[in-house]
């Protein structure tokens, strides 16, 4: 009977200790919201149920004047067709840019604004702004990212590498499709 009290107890604890939720992940210092604008195409991201069926993404951000970001997220699917969301994102803390809230303008988010907020939260950040890892706390989105469509097989290691880094499984990425495998854009 004592072995089997001792035998439950560790099984629990043993079960305890899978189920902790691991730190969030680390943000940059700052960012420079006016040298982020811009174009960054993704190179990869986590399989997410907004973006499924998109072969390529890319966003383009654009500093507004009372400090939040104008978002116009665009995707491209397999056909070649393009889908667009357009939103704006803010800093989650009043003089802080490393968490970012985005809310994109569908119906849903009219309905329930402050449900329909994602964390954006920039995980990583080349001096040059050329590169960036993008993730939420909980370690559910992630997203590598580029000024380019393509990057040398350094760069992508190198985000690998910080991807790994924080905690995220590199396994589950699904990764830019080629332009090579998209069926031509229609005419308009």
């Amino acid at each position: 009977m004592r072995t089997g009290v001792v035998l439950a107890v560790l099984l629990m604890a043993g079960c305890a200790s899978h189920h902790e939720t691991p730190p969030a992940p680390r943000t940059v210092a700052a960012v420079d919201l006016e040298r982020y604008q811009g174009t960054w195409y993704e190179l990869a991201r986590l399989p997410m149920f907004f973006q499924r069926g998109c072969a390529q993404s890319e966003a383009h951000y654009s500093l507004q004047g009372d400090r939040r970001l104008g978002v116009l997220n665009r995707c491209r699917t397999l056909d070649g067709d393009w889908k667009e969301a357009r939103g704006n994102a803010v800093p989650q803390v009043e003089g802080r840019t490393d968490k970012l809230w985005v809310r994109f303008d569908n119906w849903f988010s009219r309905l329930f604004p402050d449900v329909a907020k994602g964390d954006y939260w920039v995980l990583y950040l080349d001096d040059d702004y050329r590169t960036a890892v993008v993730g939420n706390p909980d370690r559910r989105y992630l997203w590598l990212l580029s000024r380019t469509p393509v990057v040398s097989e350094k760069t992508r290691e190198q985000l690998l590498e910080v991807v790994e880094e924080q905690g995220y499984d590199t396994d589950l990425l699904i990764w830019r499709t080629p332009d090579s495998a998209l069926s031509p854009s229609p005419s308009p």
